[in-house]
């Protein structure tokens, strides 16, 4: 529990980021000041990595019953971070890749309506180039048909072909003004 000083007062919050949203280290920021918002204290954070130093703002609810403000768990966005894919995976599909962290980078912002689309169309990228780079006499063919298809007629690894057909499923949902898989989801 820190108490820090605020635009209603002196405050006790409750918790803070244990990652800076710039420099992604863990960290333990340095309070600097608050602003109330209602039941919302919105906080002024540095990082304390020396090459960082980055203000931030970390958001804090009350609760009523103690008069405490707790971290949430947000911050305002810093620098978004991709995920690495190993040469192999490059090599394979490199839309894949810029595809893939187009949606993570919508996921990080909480643009949960958007990024399975994303994740989805990176799916049909790595698939179809992975097929294409081992039978690129089908080339045409595959740029063509139907993702479910190409997994059916190339996946020859039954645990892939599985996995591949509930992703292709879920993600097609993810488009789809009614959803077929109810109760499934973004993390599924």
């Amino acid at each position: 529990m820190t108490n820090i000083n605020s635009d209603s007062g002196t405050v006790r919050v409750d918790g803070h980021p244990n990652n800076c949203p710039f420099c992604h280290k863990t960290i333990t920021p340095t309070f600097v000041s608050g602003h109330r918002n209602e039941n919302i204290m919105e906080v002024l954070l540095i990082c304390p990595n020396q090459e960082c130093k980055k203000s931030f703002i970390g958001y804090y609810d009350l609760d009523v019953s103690n008069q405490v403000f707790s971290f949430n768990g947000k911050t305002t966005v810093g620098n978004l971070i991709g995920k690495e894919f190993s040469e192999t995976i490059k090599t394979i599909s490199e839309n894949f890749t810029l595809i893939y962290n187009q949606a993570f980078a919508a996921e990080q912002q909480e643009l949960t309506e958007i990024c399975g689309v994303g994740f989805r169309k990176a799916l049909e990228f790595l698939i179809k180039d992975y097929i294409i780079i081992n039978k690129p006499e089908d080339k045409d063919k595959v740029e063509k048909k139907l993702l479910g298809s190409c997994i059916e007629e190339y996946v020859d690894d039954d645990r892939v072909k599985l996995v591949a057909k509930r992703a292709v499923w879920i993600g097609n949902d993810e488009t789809h003004y009614i959803r077929k898989w109810e109760g499934k989801n973004l993390n599924d």
